[in-house]
């Protein structure tokens, strides 16, 4: 197919992978016809406690995706044919976690997807619907199984795209790379090329990256708005690596035009600012994505950038924030911060390794590194750290970790030669992190001066 090069031409060898993380899938539309089995017309209760009647008790809000639910669910109540609605509305539901970074929503888009499968348990619009919340809720193992059973039940995109994003997550890159190829020969577009653009980027290729998200976000548009937004905050995190703010930031501000107080595109806002050493104006940012987030990513940022600022007080109030609810919401994260910070360092590595039993990507087993080298246990946080760095990824944090993990082994020129790595794209680390890293640094580039007989770790 004349798209194959988009995966398999990258340096002469094939790319392997949503590290983010990451990334989103809008959903597709519904065949016409799809419908309730019964063909009976049935009244669900707001206080049913089925799959039907959860997805149906009364939404509330105001915004536009919040008119959106409740027009579905008023929909499905008055329609005895309901099946294709309820698909829609849990759909509606995915959109509204994504937008309000609200968990909830994701369960009750399950449950749309469950009160389905009571009809037909092989509903593959259903099925798909069902997999990709087990996925968003980082629940690969579950949703594995689903996704092999529509790759074999039907041919269709998005069923490539969610089998690709299980067994990437499950470290299982060489799969995932198969099924994404599968996806982009059925269909190029938005979904497509965001995920081959992540592909590259984890492989080291920033330029190709780069080249294949502007594909994204051309193909995208209003009706996509979310998944356009975020593909023009991942382009703009691609900007910010290669040192240029200007178009970082406009990419920044065209993810906001997409979907208005876009946390992501506020938090790329605020890395720009942080990386250009404005912590002032980097709060602006940083303070109302935390506000709707509540991850501890977003809230790190905004600590680093209080204490930057000489807000210490407000950073360490934030801090024991993010501490009594990091668990909950992103695991990976606060163990990251809890190692960084070398704080509660047992409860880093209780959560790193339970993280690594439902993902094993290449920054998994970069926070166990960390988390393992901030409770002495050196050994193995080199062999995971060596571990992270085996798929080419440019990422600073990585070498940052990386290097500081062979310092801690006294070997000097491989902690050099990572630091340096890191150095060179340094804005992408957090400020604290950053100041680490140089003090580090430094410290290795004094041992190598001639007349150096003497190192202290």
């Amino acid at each position: 197919m004349k798209w194959r090069y988009l995966i398999y031409l990258l340096s002469g060898c094939a790319v392997v992978g949503l590290g983010i993380g990451f990334w989103k899938t809008s959903y597709p539309e519904q065949k016409v016809g799809s419908s309730d089995s019964s063909g009976n017309r049935t009244f669900i209760s707001a206080f049913d406690s089925t799959p039907c009647g959860i997805a149906l008790t009364p939404h509330k809000g105001d915004e536009q995706i919040d008119r959106e639910i409740q027009r579905l669910q008023r929909e499905a109540r008055s329609n005895s044919a309901h099946s294709a609605t309820m698909k829609r509305l849990g759909w509606a539901f995915i959109t509204k976690a994504r937008l309000s970074y609200d968990p909830g929503y994701y369960k009750l888009g399950e449950q749309c997807a469950l009160c389905v499968r009571t009809k037909d348990s092989d509903d593959p619009d259903a099925l798909l619907l069902q997999g990709h919340i087990l996925q968003s809720l980082h629940r690969f193992k579950d949703a594995e199984p689903i996704a092999l059973k529509l790759v074999t039940i039907r041919n269709e995109a998005f069923d490539y795209a969610l089998l690709g994003d299980v067994l990437m997550e499950q470290g299982r890159l060489d799969e995932a790379v198969g099924a994404y190829q599968k996806m982009i020969d059925l269909k190029p577009d938005l979904q497509s090329y965001t995920r081959v653009a992540h592909l590259r980027w984890l492989k080291g290729d920033l330029e190709g990256a780069t080249a294949v998200m502007r594909m994204a976000v051309t193909s995208g548009s209003p009706r996509d708005s979310e998944p356009t937004a975020w593909a023009y905050t991942r382009l703009g995190i691609y900007q910010l690596q290669a040192g240029d703010m200007e178009m970082a930031t406009k990419s920044a501000g065209m993810a906001s035009q997409f979907a208005e107080n876009y946390a992501a595109a506020l938090l790329l806002r605020g890395r720009i600012m942080l990386a250009q050493d404005s912590a002032k104006k980097a709060i602006e940012f940083l303070e109302p994505a935390a506000a709707l987030t509540q991850l501890p990513e977003y809230e790190w940022a905004l600590a680093d950038a209080l204490r930057e600022a000489g807000k210490s007080q407000a950073a360490d109030e934030l801090e024991h924030l993010l501490t009594r609810h990091g668990a909950r919401n992103d695991p990976r994260t606060l163990a990251l911060y809890l190692a960084t910070r070398r704080q509660h360092v047992e409860q880093a590595l209780k959560l790193a390794e339970d993280e690594m039993n439902t993902r094993t990507d290449v920054f998994t087993m970069d926070t166990l590194a960390w988390a393992l080298n901030a409770n002495g246990r050196l050994a193995e946080a080199q062999e995971y750290s060596k571990r992270a760095l085996t798929e080419g990824t440019q990422d600073a944090r990585l070498f940052y970790h990386a290097g500081s993990i062979a310092l801690a082994v006294s070997d000097f020129a491989e902690a050099a030669r990572l630091f340096a790595l890191s150095d060179r794209i340094k804005q992408m680390l957090m400020p604290s992190e950053r100041h680490d890293l140089e003090n580090k640094f430094a410290v290795v580039r004094e041992r190598e001066k001639p007349g150096t007989k003497a190192f202290s770790n």
